[in-house]
């Protein structure tokens, strides 16, 4: 098991020089239960680190080059021949892509400023893209985590997501001890409110002579220059300088103009027992339970607010004392946080199985039970029939159907009862795998929350309609494909991946299944009363033709019947013939020598309809356009493949009349196609990619 973490190229991972984030993971390293495993790597020109586990990353520096992109480029190049289980990227989202791309392991991103504000997340693709390619983020707040999700429904990635926040060392501290003594900690700029500050402690210090002040920070870029002789002011100092002081320390003051994403300063303050007074920006509300608030940036008002705790000594050892006492963001609680992530993400990436194992598979798609068999050879049951002919425990639940059934006043769409039947489901039947077929109702909540409870849970859909933008509905297509791979571990269509205009994560081309119980007609033994068979429906729900439409396709078919050849078509669904199914769709298949596999929209690489299932399957010669380049599986003498209308008229004309060449070509397709593409094998490989299983398949 190896961790490796990255911290960002200007990160500076030594003691006198650390920054917010390099002191969190350095102390949240030491604590955890996997600091073993952890590698810290990062970049600096000190010869002393905070950890003995960090490596550093040394890059050569020229001019008018990126010397991030370089350092990223080394770091990936490096984890290539260590291979860690998990890379945790620390406020550095722009590095996402480029790991995921070239690395396996698993990422856990921190966020420890606005999303918004940091190249690689600032834009709403930009942030789904890290939902897609990140394991699990981290946010060091709450408010850090909502300008995240600004724009984007964050309950569908509800699993996907926590809360880190910093956290320190609860040290003994003597409230009794507390000195006199005001400060301010972080960068001296109007940002941060120093402006503000400066104003009102030289109020203070006039009025209370027996009250210091100590200033910590610098910022060359702006100057406010406040001197008195009860104001101290460091330069940057290390954190255990910091801690030290504010173990002194009565009050502390972190009045930030700016939103900030949480408030180290605060944070460190209130473990100390200090009385702190913040604004209402950003996180810093969540570094205490006990705050003193800023409401206005004022001078005027933080000197009041300040007066009234020296003055009222009863109520700023009471606020010290609610500070101290409930204190909790301690580095012990922060790293079991991080810990059970890690620990859930380890298990899940060590489990697997052999493909001897028999699972437990909760298979959801539409079955169409309510159409009384009139869709009985859909590939929902093709799928199904493998899944359990490989010996697999499956439970088969129809969506569709049971959102039909259980429509009601207070549930209209059906959708409340199926995802409560389907929790219910996974608590009691506790499969290994989730296969998802168009179960478009099915919640990504729903499954988040399966996932959560159970991290070695494999989550897969599989996905037939067209995805190419030649082809229909493709922005319909395209979201309902991308709502679930989010969660999916695996998903299989039915178009070949590199073919598409949009990435799908850990996508995979699956061929339209055929069964042996459902395809076991043999057409190339007979002559039939009909040259070429076609069909297509309005819609299958639908059941019959649709008033004035027509689409591509019969206009296609209607050329080819206007050429008047002697070619004898049988077509359904067209030129005001109902659409055929149940079994009477196979009754007509089986009078028909040959048949086109002619799908809606432009030919793209490897699509086809479920149909070419049904036309190889039943041993029909099956006439296919090129440009769906299924010549990468078939031979001439298994499909004929055509390039236009006049060059697939000459072929169907040329098997009419050679019957012996057409019944060849005719088995050798339907033995191809029932031996590499039939449901078992589908099965098996839906599951093998599930789980990571090697496997060579024919269309690989």
């Amino acid at each position: 098991m190896k961790i490796s973490i990255l911290l960002p190229y200007k990160e500076d991972y030594s003691p006198n020089y650390s920054g917010a984030v390099s002191i969190h993971v350095s102390n949240l390293y030491k604590y955890s239960r996997f600091k073993k495993f952890i590698t810290i790597w990062g970049n600096t020109k000190s010869k002393k680190y905070l950890s003995n586990n960090y490596k550093n990353i040394s890059i050569s520096k020229r001019f008018l080059s990126s010397n991030n992109k370089k350092y990223l480029t080394k770091f990936i190049n490096l984890q290539k021949k260590i291979k860690p289980d998990i890379i945790e990227i620390h406020n550095r989202p722009n590095y996402v892509n480029e790991i995921a791309k070239n690395l396996k392991s698993k990422i856990i991103l921190y966020f420890h400023n606005n999303p918004l504000d940091i190249s690689g997340s600032k834009s709403v693709n930009e942030r789904l893209q890290i939902l897609n390619e990140c394991e699990y983020i981290f946010f060091n707040s709450n408010w850090t985590k909502k300008q995240f999700f600004k724009n984007i429904e964050e309950n569908k990635y509800i699993s996907k997501f926590g809360i880190c926040f910093q956290s320190t060392k609860k040290n003994k501290v003597n409230l009794n001890a507390k000195k006199n003594i005001i400060t301010f900690i972080g960068k001296l700029n109007s940002a941060k409110g120093y402006d503000i500050f400066g104003e009102a402690i030289l109020k203070i210090l006039n009025e209370f002579s027996d009250w210091k002040c100590v200033v910590v920070g610098d910022e060359p870029r702006e100057k406010h220059i406040f001197e008195h002789k009860n104001l101290r002011l460091y330069s940057f100092k290390g954190n255990s300088f910091v801690l030290n002081l504010l173990k002194k320390a009565s009050i502390s003051v972190a009045c930030s103009r700016w939103e900030e994403p949480f408030g180290r300063t605060s944070l460190e303050a209130c473990s100390m027992g200090c009385a702190t007074i913040i604004t209402n920006k950003g996180g810093l509300i969540e570094t205490t339970k006990n705050p003193i608030i800023l409401k206005n940036l004022d001078p005027n008002e933080l000197y009041k607010i300040i007066k009234n705790l020296i003055l009222n000594d009863k109520y700023r050892k009471k606020i010290q004392k609610l500070n101290y006492k409930s204190f909790f963001l301690t580095h012990e609680y922060v790293s079991i946080i991080i810990d059970k992530i890690r620990d859930k993400l380890i298990t899940s990436s060590v489990f697997n199985i052999s493909k001897n194992t028999k699972l437990k598979i909760l298979h959801v798609t539409n079955f169409n039970y309510r159409y009384f068999g009139r869709l009985q050879f859909n590939t929902g049951i093709r799928i199904n029939n493998g899944l359990i002919r490989e010996g697999h425990n499956v439970l088969s639940l129809s969506d569709r159907d049971l959102v039909s059934y259980t429509k009601s006043i207070r549930d209209p769409s059906g959708t409340k009862y199926l995802n409560k039947l389907i929790k219910n489901t996974i608590r009691n039947f506790k499969p290994n795998l989730i296969i998802l077929g168009h179960a478009d109702r099915v919640q990504s909540e729903t499954l988040f929350e399966a996932k959560s409870n159970d991290p070695n849970l494999k989550i897969s859909q599989w996905f037939l309609d067209p995805l190419s933008k030649k082809g229909p509905d493709y922005e319909k297509n395209k979201s309902r494909i991308l709502d679930k791979s989010l969660i999916s571990d695996t998903s299989f269509v039915t178009t070949s991946p590199d073919a598409l205009d949009f990435k799908i994560k850990n996508s995979f081309y699956m061929p339209n299944p055929c069964d042996i119980s459902l395809d076991y007609l043999t057409n190339f033994k007979k002559t039939s009363d009909f040259d070429i068979f076609y069909a297509i429906s309005h819609g299958v729900h639908r059941g019959n033709l649709r008033p004035g439409k027509n689409d591509e396709r019969e206009l296609f078919i209607s050329k080819l019947k206007q050429k008047n050849l002697g070619i004898k078509f049988d077509t359904y669904g067209m030129f005001g013939v109902q659409p055929v199914w149940g079994n009477e769709f196979l009754e007509k298949l089986s009078n028909s020598n040959m048949a086109l596999n002619l799908s809606r929209g432009k030919p793209v690489k490897y699509y086809s309809s479920d149909r070419i299932a049904q036309l190889l399957g039943n041993g029909l010669l099956t006439f296919i356009h090129e440009d769906t380049k299924l010549s990468d599986f078939f031979k001439n003498d298994e499909m004929i493949f055509y390039k236009n209308t006049n060059d697939l008229i000459d072929k169907i004309l040329k098997y009419k009349k050679d019957d012996k060449l057409r019944r060849k070509i005719a088995k050798n397709g339907h033995k191809k196609y029932h031996k590499y593409f039939n449901s078992s094998i589908i099965a098996r490989y839906i599951i093998d990619k599930s789980f990571g299983i090697n496997s060579e398949y024919y269309w690989e």
